[in-house]
């Protein structure tokens, strides 16, 4: 069991042992609905009470992750689209789902922050997460706006659609035990829950093209 933290950079590299620890249960149990405190500050090597001195409650700890999440999102964009330029709308959709489909914890939790993480921490937190997601936002706006053919307002309207695709698409996609059990016993439900990545990939493109019509140049 490790020492409690006395610098500032110890307690910022335990809150991301945390962190990495509760995405990596997330991933091997299928969730972040599977994730709880005490076997997360057991990978992070804390005590079982540890997690109380850098998170609150397993809320704020899953909120951090979701901010995480928005950084990573905002980076892999950034990096993909580095040296490229004129995108076009599907190029952008492309882009935008393959970012996003890199990041399954991060659409897991893009759920679980609207139903109940944002509003089961204290109005300070919330408050930082909503600025620190806000701000990835608007630079995931900007950079794609420099680098493709698409209107500021497209954008944004694209983006969203991501969120919502990739949120709904993700909890579809992943199955809880009980519906995998009937999906195996009828296949026709099933064909929902499979191949997250290219449903969504399609629809964006599909929504890029057509908001070329819908929001126009103008």
């Amino acid at each position: 069991m490790r020492q409690r933290a006395r610098s500032t950079d110890d307690k910022r590299r335990r809150s991301e042992d945390l962190l990495v620890a509760a995405e990596s249960i997330a991933l091997e149990r299928g969730g972040v609905r599977f994730v709880t405190l005490a076997p997360v500050t057991e990978r992070a090597g804390l005590h079982r009470t540890g997690v109380r001195r850098y998170y609150a409650s397993k809320e704020e700890l899953l909120l951090e992750l979701a901010e995480r999440g928005w950084r990573q999102w905002n980076a892999a964009i950034t990096e993909d689209v580095r040296d490229r330029g004129e995108l076009k709308p599907r190029d952008v959709a492309t882009v935008l789902a393959e970012t996003i489909a890199s990041l399954p914890v991060f659409c897991d939790l893009l759920t679980h922050v609207t139903l109940s993480l944002e509003g089961d921490v204290d109005i300070e937190r919330a408050r930082q997460y909503k600025t620190n997601s806000f701000a990835a936002y608007d630079e995931i706006v900007d950079v794609l706006g420099r680098v493709s053919s698409m209107t500021v307002d497209q954008i944004q309207a694209l983006v969203a659609a991501t969120l919502a695709f990739a949120a709904s698409f993700w909890q579809v996609s992943h199955p809880t035990p009980t519906l995998a059990a009937l999906y195996e016993q009828v296949p026709d439900w099933g064909h929902v829950a499979l191949d997250f990545q290219p449903r969504l990939r399609l629809l964006l493109q599909s929504t890029a093209i057509g908001l070329t019509e819908t929001l126009s140049t103008t």
